[in-house]
């Protein structure tokens, strides 16, 4: 018999399967931490938890019994996830649980604001009847902007039509034929729609791309009256920039569910006019509850009867054997995804893959969801891997089409991925020095050798005296070192693309003073993990 610990409150249907379940023997015991969570857990089999519970590498330390955790939500951050995969430790979560009710939890601040909901309501409490005072505005022929057309994202698209606003939407990884079938409008970056909304809400995970999304030179740029919400993550709106706005007038009102740091009980938003703040109840439903409670026990039911693993946050559904044999064409397969997630413009459609050489006869679906993997990465809300990404591609509106060559070309291996946008097609080629040191070989039409991780800046330009010089100048002035530098062109004269590894990344500044120089037309930095860090799921 199984024994699984339930660490945080969970919804009592979920109490009620684990109870019905012949195989399962479990506790529930809350509020524990740090040793005594340690200790806990050295005698279960199994645990459920949802955010209350810290799971660090700590915790984990010499635990050689547990088997599997499901978090009962979506954000699996208070988990460490590394540490899981170490000792052998399965991670789920259930990421579908709680996407209408946060959907709907998006509407109600967007509402509140419209009608000054909190305040009206405050007056009433303090004895004044204020009707003048509170006039609002309603959400019909307003122009609501989406950032982040996932789950959630689509879901709160599709209340706003029925509310018979107009919707604009960002994400650079929706097909525009999906985002016409959902009614939506979709632009090439968050920037375009700024001047034209008269509501903002944000439904992406919190990167280095999306922290400070808005910010004070993105406040320049938006419609005065604008409102704007939060119900993703803390951190992606800058809140300072927020509370200028506000009393700038620029902004009408801001709603925010989530903060950087939490529990939030300070924050210079708090108590100002047209702001209304909850603390982190998007998912706080008993609906929500009650679904990612009997979901979790579900996942975990599965894992101990059958050896199912679903929504797992870090493994795949393949033998270790074969992942082991695989991990570095998945390497190179996952950050060829990541390098076009970052060079790519416009909306994708399609995705085509080419395996040439020894990695054709190898399980080349693997290899595409690796590929995938890397794509969305910084793209989703939810934690993408091998075994859930090449759906959520899917489910976005983009085709995955593979080919396979057996006959070798320049290299006895190599993988090359090309990502079509309504703009134009992507190219990036990469290949497997050795066991585990990726390289670049081709970007665009254009063939050339970098090495496949950290900092990367790709710059296109003319091919004339003089550039590469001067693009080292500029980085030597600016204190950035260069480790390797690689040039690919057609002909002599001609068009030429330029791949510089450096050894941290370039500032602003730097970057503007590159392009300066009239014979370059374009510069972009590609951020990569650094050479042998590999993705949890593939550790």
């Amino acid at each position: 018999m199984d024994h699984v610990i339930v660490l945080d409150n969970l919804a009592q249907q979920g109490i009620d399967l684990l109870e019905a379940a012949d195989s399962i023997q479990f506790d529930v015991r809350t509020n524990l931490s740090g040793r005594q969570l340690q200790s806990a857990l050295l005698e279960y089999d199994g645990a459920i938890c949802r955010s209350g519970a810290n799971i660090t590498a700590d915790v984990l330390e010499g635990n050689n019994r547990l088997r599997a955790i499901v978090r009962a939500g979506v954000g699996t951050d208070n988990i460490d996830k590394q540490a899981a995969t170490r000792r052998g430790i399965v991670v789920m979560n259930t990421p579908s649980g709680n996407t209408t009710s946060t959907a709907e939890h998006t509407f109600t601040l967007m509402l509140a604001l419209s009608r000054n909901i909190h305040s009206a309501c405050q007056s009433l409490i303090e004895g004044r009847w204020e009707r003048k005072k509170y006039m609002g505005s309603q959400l019909a022929d307003k122009t609501l902007g989406i950032v982040g057309l996932g789950r959630i994202g689509k879901e709160v698209a599709v209340r706003a039509l029925a509310f018979q606003m107009r919707v604009v939407g960002y994400d650079p990884f929706l097909a525009k034929d999906r985002a016409v079938e959902l009614g939506i409008e979709l632009v090439e970056d968050h920037m375009e729609m700024l001047p034209r909304i008269d509501y903002l809400t944000v439904h992406t995970p919190l990167t280095s791309e999306t922290k400070g999304l808005i910010g004070r030179a993105e406040l320049e740029h938006i419609k005065p009256g604008a409102r704007l919400i939060n119900c993703a993550r803390g951190g992606i709106y800058d809140e300072q920039a927020l509370v200028e706005g506000l009393k700038s007038g620029k902004l009408a009102g801001v709603a925010l569910d989530v903060f950087l740091e939490e529990p939030c009980t300070d924050s210079p938003l708090f108590g100002m006019p047209d702001v209304v703040c909850t603390p982190h109840l998007g998912a706080s439903t008993e609906e929500a509850q009650t679904q990612v409670a009997v979901e979790a026990v579900r996942l975990l039911k599965n894992y101990f009867n059958s050896g199912e693993i679903r929504h797992a946050v870090n493994v795949a559904s393949v033998d270790p054997q074969t992942l082991e044999k695989m991990r570095g064409h998945l390497d190179v397969a996952y950050r060829l995804g990541l390098a076009l997630a970052q060079l790519h413009r416009g909306s994708p459609s399609r995705c085509c893959l080419n395996y040439r050489g020894d990695v054709a006869e190898k399980n080349t679906r693997i290899l595409s969801a690796a590929f995938c993997a890397g794509l969305l990465e910084r793209a989703m809300t939810e934690d993408v891997n091998i075994v859930n990404s090449e759906l959520l591609l899917r489910d976005r509106g983009i085709e995955l089409v593979a080919e396979q060559n057996t006959e070798m070309g320049p290299f006895s291996s190599s993988i090359t991925a090309s990502l079509v946008t309504d703009q134009k097609t992507y190219t990036v080629g990469g290949t497997l020095f050795g066991n585990e040191m990726p390289r670049l070989f081709r970007v665009g039409q254009y063939q050339l050798e970098a090495y496949l991780d950290g900092y990367l800046f790709v710059f296109t330009h003319n091919d004339v005296p003089g550039i590469i010089g001067n693009v080292g100048t500029v980085f030597g002035k600016h204190d950035i070192n260069i480790a390797q530098m690689s040039v690919g062109r057609e002909q002599p004269g001609g068009e030429a693309i330029g791949v510089i590894n450096l050894d941290s990344a370039p500032t602003e500044e730097a970057v503007d003073e590159v392009l300066q120089n009239l014979d370059i037309t374009s510069a972009r930095c590609i951020e990569l993990p650094c050479r042998g860090k590999l993705p949890v799921w593939l550790r």
